[in-house]
């Protein structure tokens, strides 16, 4: 069965794309690619047992077994060795990437307090967007009673786009809800 977030996509984006940039042929429209779930842990130094529990919370989060990473270099001031645990993560493809996106921006992100908007300042001028999450118990696989710490997670869309322009309005049709530009000299307050 097809997600429903690859469903709106293959439905409404994909000519709506086509009619907004022009593309004469469907493969010509960006698509989504992979999502990256990371975790880094700098507390890990410290404490290791920290890095369990966060492989598991990822895990659970993205419904496929979280990867430990490691530090590549030694940093002394951190106390930090080669090798050391330091993060977890999950790459997503196919199916499991369409339904934890669909989670993220219809259930999770609602949830965060005082949200006005994804910042859309995420690209990285080649058409792929991250963005960071302080709380990874907006998504409601986390348990709050067994979660030790509260972590934050990072969140990156690669896309085939080729600008940023072509990627934000392939998330915007997705239903991303990036946060509108202030526009100087426009004080609604009064």
């Amino acid at each position: 069965m097809t997600p429903r977030l690859q469903q709106v996509y293959l439905d409404t984006v994909v000519p709506a794309l086509r009619a907004e940039f022009g593309y004469t042929n469907p493969h010509q429209v960006p698509r989504i690619l992979k999502v990256v779930v990371n975790m880094g842990l700098g507390d890990a130094v410290q404490n290791p047992k920290i890095i369990e529990a966060a492989q598991t919370e990822l895990t659970s989060l993205a419904g496929q077994r979280a990867v430990v990473t490691r530090a590549k270099r030694a940093i002394a001031t951190f106390k930090l060795r080669q090798g050391m645990p330091i993060g977890c993560a999950v790459t997503l493809r196919r199916s499991r990437m369409w339904e934890f996106l669909d989670r993220m921006i219809s259930i999770a992100l609602p949830r965060v307090r005082d949200f006005r908007g994804v910042n859309p300042k995420g690209f990285d001028g080649k058409g792929n967007f991250s963005m960071g999450i302080r709380e990874h118990i907006i998504f409601p696989e986390i348990d709050y009673d067994k979660t030790d710490k509260i972590k934050g997670l990072n969140v990156s869309v690669v896309t085939t786009a080729n600008t940023d322009e072509e990627a934000r309005a392939l998330l915007a049709r997705l239903g991303m809800p990036f946060r509108k530009p202030v526009v100087a000299g426009n004080t609604s307050e009064s």
